[in-house]
């Protein structure tokens, strides 16, 4: 285990010396899309120039969609409710592996739900553990709040891939029409992978955790340092009729009550649950947000912090829309659905895409903006080869997610509540990584 820690650190000193930012990985993939465009497939530079700054628009829908799922999640995890379930969840432990294995759970489950939520319940449950059980190796309990993202969120309900071709008017409508999650998310496969995902890495996550003597506890300290979401007070004396609207729980009851019966009425009216589409979970996770927070000036100050982890969506997906545009406009996308086809059979193809897309996934570490770069090749590629559509959504899914795992994006926020940096559950995470990734391969091998 201390030679996997120390490669680690050198990994994480490596990327931290020459993997950029996310905004200069994104400006660097548009000049090496403009570059392939003209140079292989002929396009000339006003063409090139005039197909970039034509996109940059053309995915504003999809970059709401994408807000709106972090934004929603993290809305919910600031509820009461959901911290006093997570508090209880850490009284349940009784050892220092159960306390990792329960982690590692919870973390995966939340992500099933909404990636946003597992980003930041996860992070609160770390701390709640920690108070608990603090003879728990607590880089390796962070290690496990990062699980969810590497192997549940893009096969489940806050997936971007498989919930956008089931929005009707998604950007890719006229190529794939709309494909209902019973064909992706809820299917046999899909279902059964992560099931065994879930249990290989909870498994992992309870053999992992070192010696007494090896193990590093977190420092009081720190701990006093993790700050809790404070609600605004009431104000006190007699309240105006703004105040006492502002503070009472009236309105966000109203709301989630029509939220609610909208929901079931949509799923009644539209075949269950298959007639789940991205906008269908964003609704219904910000109803709930509504609803557990009670009043209005608790939901906006939520809605603050909640605000603030969106800059990166807000200024990158342009950027993508941008090379989105590149491609669909110039013939880029044919050839390299044609580079593909020469180097896949319809057996191998779905496990060629998982790989393909977890490589990608370390650059541009975005599920929804990359699936607008890569869907329109990579079906087109399907279409040669005579495989299923929603194969291919999967095998993207599923890779995009692998290497988020050994990726530090979006482990931001989970690291800056922990005080930890990600070298430090590196090691833990490449192991994680390195069972999980035969598993998925196999598994995409025998999908095809």
């Amino acid at each position: 285990m201390e030679t996997l820690v120390r490669f680690a650190e050198g990994l994480g000193r490596f990327s931290a010396r020459f993997v950029p930012s996310a905004f200069a990985i994104a400006v660097l993939l548009t000049l090496l899309t403009m570059a392939l465009a003209m140079g292989w497939v002929g396009a000339s530079p006003p063409v090139v120039l005039d197909a970039w700054g034509g996109g940059f628009w053309e995915l504003l829908t999809f970059s709401m969609q994408m807000a709106l799922v972090m934004f929603t999640g993290y809305l919910l995890a600031l509820t009461a409710p959901v911290k006093a379930l997570l508090e209880k969840v850490a009284s349940l432990p009784k050892s220092p592996r159960s306390a990792t294995a329960l982690m590692a759970a919870v973390s995966m489950a939340l992500a099933y739900f909404n990636w946003g939520l597992s980003l930041v319940a996860s992070a609160m449950l770390v701390r709640f553990i920690a108070r608990r059980r603090p003879d728990v190796d607590y880089r390796l309990l962070v290690a496990c709040a990062y699980f969810g993202l590497g192997a549940t969120w893009h096969a489940g309900l806050s997936a971007s891939a498989p919930l956008l071709v089931a929005t009707p008017g998604h950007f890719l409508e006229k190529q794939l029409g709309v494909i209902p999650i019973d064909r992706t998310l809820f299917s046999a496969f899909n279902v059964g992978l992560t099931l065994a995902a879930v249990a290989l890495l909870t498994a992992l996550a309870w053999a992992l955790h070192p010696s007494p003597e090896r193990t590093v506890r977190v420092e009081p300290a720190v701990l006093e340092k993790l700050g809790d979401f404070v609600p605004p007070e009431k104000p006190k004396g007699r309240l105006s009729p703004a105040e006492w609207l502002d503070h009472a729980w009236l309105l966000n009851t109203v709301f989630g009550v029509l939220g609610l019966a909208w929901f079931a009425r949509h799923l009644w009216l539209n075949g269950g649950w298959k007639a789940l589409n991205l906008n269908v979970v964003n609704f219904t996770f910000l109803t709930l947000a509504v609803l557990l927070h009670g009043t209005p000036a608790r939901l906006l100050k939520a809605s603050e912090e909640a605000a603030s982890v969106l800059h990166g969506i807000v200024l990158q997906f342009p950027l993508y829309a941008g090379i989105y545009g590149i491609f669909k406009a110039t013939g880029l996308t044919d050839r390299i659905g044609e580079l593909f086809v020469s180097l896949s059979t319809q057996q191998t193809f779905p496990a060629i895409v998982y790989l393909y897309s977890g490589v990608v996934n370390y650059f541009v570490p975005s599920g929804g903006s990359k699936w607008a770069i890569e869907a329109p090749y990579l079906l087109d590629a399907a279409g040669r080869l005579g495989v299923a559509p929603e194969k291919v959504v999967l095998a993207y899914a599923w890779g995009d997610m692998a290497t988020d795992l050994i990726q530090p994006f979006w482990a931001l926020p989970l690291l800056a509540v922990a005080r930890l940096e990600f070298k430090d559950i590196l090691g833990f995470l490449l192991v994680a990584f390195l069972a999980y990734l035969p598993l998925v391969t196999l598994g995409f091998f025998l999908f095809g």
